[in-house]
Order: structure tokens, then C-alpha cells, then sequence
């Protein structure tokens, strides 16, 4: 194992057992570096990992946080090196949208620090409901800071807006935190998915990243539990 992967480990686990609060930034790099007899480079790189799994953000100015949601207790976190809109999943079938809400608003505390802006930074808010050859599979509702990502319009909505993010406006995407939990259908669900007052609804809680290690995503997709599933591979190093 590397100096950087035996850090990010040690790291990883500091997180996970609460030795730092979660409400505060972690050491800086420089004084990590002091601490682990290494250069600021191999720490920039151990936390980076840390950045893309989800566990880590960065705030310019501010200092390196603890991604709350990564460490919550009783849910099911699914990781991925692999993050890709609906439309780039399943490209043999037609994709649509229907939009069911979409507005600039300031965001919440909460979707604030999950996309590590402050309150009065304003966000998109969007609703879309996704349809693969007219039948419908997901609800998506997502935040996202307009300022990272200018021109999100109603025709930009219609087609894929993570084609929109890497072509249009030239930014790449590194990776997400995924939290999936089984959840009953409310009544948009029941409405706009076809779905049964008993049927299960898998909603998937999701946190983009920039290769900066910036959050340029806060978003929750409501799936039905027919039309979605998740495979895991595990690859030893």
C-alpha cells in the first residue's frame, strides 16, 4: 500500500469513528502533513481520495468537511468511481423528461452544507420526472448552485444535464456519495410513476463531485422498485 493510501485509511477511519466533529473542518493539509512525517503533496492526494468517495469536501477558504450524510448511522451507502446520468445508463432506449418544477431559490442549512455553499448562495430547483420509451422510471428532485453551473434552461432540462456539465460547460465529474433507502410512495410518487399506494419506492439520496472536489449536486431519485436495481463490485488492491 502507498503512504497516501495508508493515510487516507487512517483518515477514513477517524471519520468513521467521530475523532473529528463533524461540524467543523478537519486539520488543514499542512498540519496533517506535520503529523503524518510526509510531504503536503502525499496529503493533498490521500484526502482527495477521501473527496471523491464522498466522505470529504472542500470549501475554498474555509477548510476540508466531513460529508454528514457519509457517516450516518443504519442506511445502506452504496460507492461508486462511476457516475452517470439516466440518459448515458441506457442509451438503446429513448430518454424524456418532464418537467415538473424548476426555479432559482436560496437553499436550505441542510442542502447548503451538503453542496458546502453558505444560505445565501442560490440554487437551481428542479423536479423532472424521466420517462425511457414514454414510460416512467424516476423522479428527480436536485440542487444545484448556479453559479458553478450558469444557463440551466428549460431546453437543457430536456436532454441530459450531466452531457450538459462535461460538453457544454467543459467541467469533469470525479465521482458521488450514494445513500439507497426503500421509502412508501407519496402522492407525487403515486401521480407521476404509476405506482401503487403500496407499492415500494427506492429513493436514491446522491452527492456529485467535481474533480476540484466540489459539490456541484445535491439531488434525491425516487425509482420504482421494478424498474431500478444496484450492482456492487468490490475489487481487492
Amino acid at each position: 500500500m502507498n503512504k497516501y493510501e495508508a493515510i487516507s485509511s487512517e483518515i477514513r477511519r477517524r471519520i468513521k469513528e467521530r475523532v473529528y466533529p463533524i461540524d467543523q473542518p478537519i486539520p488543514d493539509e499542512i498540519s496533517l502533513a506535520k503529523e503524518f512525517h510526509c510531504s503536503r503533496m502525499t496529503m493533498k492526494r490521500a484526502l482527495d481520495i477521501l473527496v471523491v468517495e464522498g466522505l470529504l469536501y472542500r470549501k475554498r477558504g474555509h477548510g476540508t468537511f466531513i460529508v454528514q450524510s457519509a457517516i450516518q448511522n443504519g442506511r445502506v451507502n452504496v460507492m461508486s468511481d462511476q457516475i452517470t446520468g439516466l440518459t448515458n445508463m441506457i442509451k438503446d432506449k429513448k430518454i424524456t423528461s418532464k418537467i415538473i418544477k424548476f426555479e432559482v431559490l436560496f437553499p436550505s442549512k441542510d442542502v447548503a452544507e451538503h453542496l458546502a455553499i453558505d444560505m445565501k448562495t442560490a440554487v437551481y430547483y428542479l423536479i423532472r420526472l424521466r420517462l425511457v420509451d414514454g414510460e416512467p422510471y424516476v423522479i428527480e428532485k436536485t440542487f444545484m448552485p448556479a453559479h458553478l453551473i450558469p444557463g440551466v434552461t428549460d431546453e437543457v432540462l430536456q436532454g441530459s444535464i450531466y452531457d450538459y456539465i462535461t460538453q457544454k460547460q467543459g467541467l469533469s465529474i470525479a465521482g458521488s456519495h450514494r445513500i439507497i433507502r426503500a421509502c412508501k410512495p407519496n402522492e407525487l410518487d403515486q401521480a407521476q410513476l404509476a405506482c401503487q399506494p403500496d407499492d415500494p419506492i427506492l429513493e436514491v439520496e446522491h452527492v456529485g463531485f467535481l474533480n476540484n472536489g466540489i459539490p456541484f449536486e445535491y439531488s434525491f431519485s425516487r425509482h420504482r422498485y421494478d424498474k431500478f436495481e444496484v450492482t456492487t463490485i468490490n475489487m481487492r488492491r
